[in-house]
């Protein structure tokens, strides 16, 4: 491999970097660069959590790391990799389960929640943000005044692809964050934006070379599924952009159903020489089981 450092848009560099414990401070600052003032941590603790994956289609779109602050607060940290249908529907019900786990036994308890924070790191733009310059998304629960109803229940999203800042221009610990995971695995050394300690820690956890033959193995592979999902991804972009542009030029809502019909078949055509299961490809495509058979 030519990279000095690992790319943290794999499965394996995501959790070196922010699922270990030996380096949980890279978590705890990059938490607070995000986090309002009064949930600034000092300490986590990683928690068990098999919520993210609940489906194998999940699992190999979807990586997350599951910690507590030192007061309670909860967080989920993820990386996505690609859309999937119902995405705001699945993080709301992935939301209650750190909610639901404070629950006390007994028949005393009086309800109080310690804050949860859903933040998703998105390698991908929201179809109806495409158009809007901000790449970083504060979502909280508002009544009709746009008043902060509950302030302990808060998304943060991430989409990657909009964050362009050069080196001039980080201003901010948030800044410099998304530029080294937006960079990383393309550079050659630490930039002398980014030489400070919590940086350089972040850079040697990244570093291939130290990586023992186990770990390294496991990164390859973690980075040969990267690049085999974004092939996917980038060809059933190319195609559906095709057909759509096709779809244009001719008349008639039964045959532009048609021709979305078959871009699903493409894609689901993908997905299975990725070995994605088909109860999981069926969910992500909307095509029947069946019909995903006889592809």
């Amino acid at each position: 491999m030519k990279q000095r450092y690992c790319n943290p848009f794999t499965d394996f560099g995501f959790k070196k970097l922010f699922g270990e414990e030996a380096h949980k401070d890279l978590l705890i600052d990059f938490l607070n660069a995000l986090l309002p003032p009064k949930h600034r941590i000092r300490n986590l603790e990683y928690t068990k959590n098999e919520v993210a994956g609940a489906t194998q289609l999940d699992r190999k779109a979807i990586f997350d790391i599951a910690c507590t602050g030192e007061n309670g607060e909860r967080f989920i940290v993820e990386l996505q990799k690609a859309k999937q249908n119902f995405f705001k529907e699945r993080r709301v019900f992935y939301a209650t389960f750190p909610i639901r786990e404070q629950a006390e036994r007994g028949d005393v308890w009086d309800f109080e929640l310690a804050a949860v924070y859903c933040i998703g790191i998105l390698d991908f733009v929201f179809d109806e943000d495409r158009d809007n310059a901000d790449y970083l998304h504060f979502v909280q629960l508002k009544n009709q005044h746009n008043r902060v109803f509950y302030d302990k229940l808060t998304f943060v999203y991430l989409e990657m692809p909009k964050f362009t800042k050069t080196e001039a221009e980080l201003a901010t610990q948030t800044d410099k964050w998304l530029y080294f995971l937006r960079h990383v695995s393309r550079l050659d050394g630490i930039p002398p934006v980014l030489q400070e300690q919590i940086f350089e820690e972040a850079f040697r956890a990244a570093e291939i070379a130290q990586f023992n033959q186990g770990e390294a193995r496991e990164y390859e592979a973690s980075l040969k599924y990267y690049r085999d999902l974004q092939n996917v991804i980038n060809t059933a972009i190319g195609e559906a952009a095709a057909k759509a542009r096709e779809e244009g030029r001719e008349q008639g809502r039964e045959q532009g159903r048609e021709k979305a019909h078959e871009e699903r078949r493409i894609i689901a055509r993908n997905f299975v020489t990725l070995g994605v299961p088909i109860p999981d490809i069926a969910t992500a495509t909307g095509l029947s089981e069946d019909e995903i058979l006889h592809l």
